[in-house]
């Protein structure tokens, strides 16, 4: 229950920064995004099973499923590098809050 209101309220907050105008708030809710769907993904893998997912210590009705945990970490790894793609543009380019008059 508490990792579904976890991921409700990142989803929410995500939104509502997306939703604004300026660029640099945009980026902070698709990494907010990024990390609510890897609370998902997490949770995919069941949390209720912690162990180490290796064969020789532990019993495998007890270890964790590897496969989500690989996903998380490729999700980090891809987010990481959009987000660092998308505040080079915004440092780069220029202001995103100018208005058009034509």
């Amino acid at each position: 229950m508490t990792l579904a209101i976890t991921v409700g309220v990142l989803v929410s907050g995500a939104v509502f920064l997306m939703l604004q105008r300026g660029l640099v708030r945009i980026i902070l809710g698709f990494v907010l995004l990024g990390q609510a769907a890897n609370l998902i993904l997490m949770s995919a893998g069941g949390t209720y099973l912690r162990a180490q997912p290796l064969l020789d210590y532990t019993p495998v009705d007890q270890a964790s499923d590897p496969l989500p945990q690989a996903f998380v970490l490729t999700a980090i790894v891809i987010a990481f590098s959009i987000t660092i793609y998308m505040l080079t543009i915004a440092t780069a380019g220029c202001s995103d809050d100018t208005e058009d008059r034509s």
